[in-house]
C-alpha cells in the first residue's frame, strides 16, 4: 500500500499523471514556438511533472537504500522544475530568466519523455521484443532515444530563440 492505494493502483495513477503531464508539456512546447505563454497549460504541465517525479520515488523498487538511475532522473527533474518555477513565477521571465525557463522546463519534459520511451520498451510487448534486455540497450531502443534527443535539442534551440512572450501586467 502506498498512500492508501494498492501498488498497482498507485502505479496506474502515476502513469496517468505522467501521460497528462507529457501531453500538457507538448501543448506548452507548441506555445513556446508561437511565443505564447499559455499560463494555464504551463501550470498544469509544471504541477503534473513535479507530481510525476515525486510519486516516482514512492514506487518500489525505487524505495531502496541504493541510489538508482531513476532516483537521479527524478531528482534532476525536480531541480530543473524548481528553477523553471522560479524563472516563471518568481522572476516573471525577466531578462535571462526567459531562456532559463525555456531550457529547464523543456529539459524536464525531455526527461519525462526519456522515461516514457524506457517504460514503453519495458512494458509494451512489440517494443520489448525489439529490445528485450532490462534496461533496454538494443539498437531499436538506442535509435528511439536518439530521435527523441535530437528532437528536443533542435526544439529547445528553436524555443529559446522564438519564445518572447509579451509582458504580462498584474
Amino acid at each position: 500500500m502506498i498512500s492508501g492505494l494498492s501498488l498497482s493502483t498507485f502505479v496506474l495513477v502515476h502513469v496517468i499523471i505522467s501521460v497528462i503531464a507529457i501531453g500538457a508539456g507538448l501543448v506548452v512546447m507548441a506555445g513556446m514556438l508561437g511565443s505564447r505563454q499559455m499560463p494555464g497549460w504551463t501550470a498544469v504541465f509544471l504541477l503534473l511533472t513535479i507530481l510525476t517525479s515525486a510519486t516516482g520515488f514512492l514506487i518500489p523498487p525505487l524505495v531502496s537504500e541504493k541510489l538508482l538511475p531513476s532516483h537521479i532522473i527524478g531528482a534532476l527533474s525536480l531541480v530543473l522544475l524548481a528553477i523553471a518555477c522560479l524563472a516563471l513565477y518568481g522572476q516573471r521571465l525577466s531578462g535571462s530568466w526567459r531562456w532559463i525557463f525555456v531550457l529547464t522546463a523543456l529539459l524536464a519534459q525531455y526527461l519525462n519523455v526519456f522515461v516514457l520511451v524506457i517504460q514503453s520498451f519495458l512494458k509494451i510487448a512489440p517494443l520489448h521484443a525489439l529490445a528485450p534486455s532490462v534496461p533496454p540497450s538494443e539498437p531499436p531502443f538506442a535509435v528511439a532515444q536518439g530521435i527523441v534527443l535530437v528532437f528536443f535539442v533542435v526544439f529547445i534551440i528553436g524555443a529559446v530563440r522564438r519564445f518572447r512572450p509579451a509582458p504580462r501586467f498584474a
